[in-house]
């Protein structure tokens, strides 16, 4: 829908997602290759995955509705991810990524970032020394930096 917009470069559209919308934009662009140019993922919650089989044994444990992150998700949102390969599926995109985290990140540990860069094709990892799930200030300054040199590096 979007590239069909008369305000958009459809050779230009990129991607970019915090924690669970970092690991929403990834999986996108992985089945949508061709469309998307670039990929922005700041503190990526691939961790989602993991999360769900701590929470959860089998598909008869998981209740109705929970609370998780900050939300109340349905059964269908936990008996997806109890079988799903975040890794492999995010892998599906060969162009470059950008992933932004910090190391005192006690959300989204950072070493499901580290994780992703050895699965993507190219992928260039920031981190951001005591930054944590969320970025202020300086930390949030020195994203921006980065995420603009990245769109201008990448766009058509």
């Amino acid at each position: 829908m979007i590239q069909k917009q008369p305000f958009v470069d459809s050779q230009n559209i990129f991607l970019m997602g915090t924690s669970m919308g970092g690991a929403v934009s990834a999986m996108t662009a992985a089945s949508h290759e061709e469309e998307i140019q670039g990929v922005i993922l700041l503190y990526p919650a691939f961790v989602l995955v993991d999360d769900a089989k701590e929470r959860f044994a089998s598909v008869e444990e998981i209740p109705d509705t929970y609370y998780n992150m900050w939300m109340t998700v349905g059964r269908v949102f936990a008996e997806d991810l109890l079988d799903y390969d975040m890794y492999g599926a995010i892998s599906a995109y060969k162009k470059d990524v950008l992933l932004i985290h910090g190391d005192a990140d006690n959300i989204v540990p950072l070493s499901y970032s580290q994780r992703a860069v050895e699965v993507y094709d190219s992928a260039r990892l920031e981190v951001l020394p005591g930054a944590g799930h969320g970025f202020y200030g300086n930390d949030a300054e020195q994203a921006v930096a980065w995420i603009l040199e990245y769109l201008e590096a990448h766009k058509k």
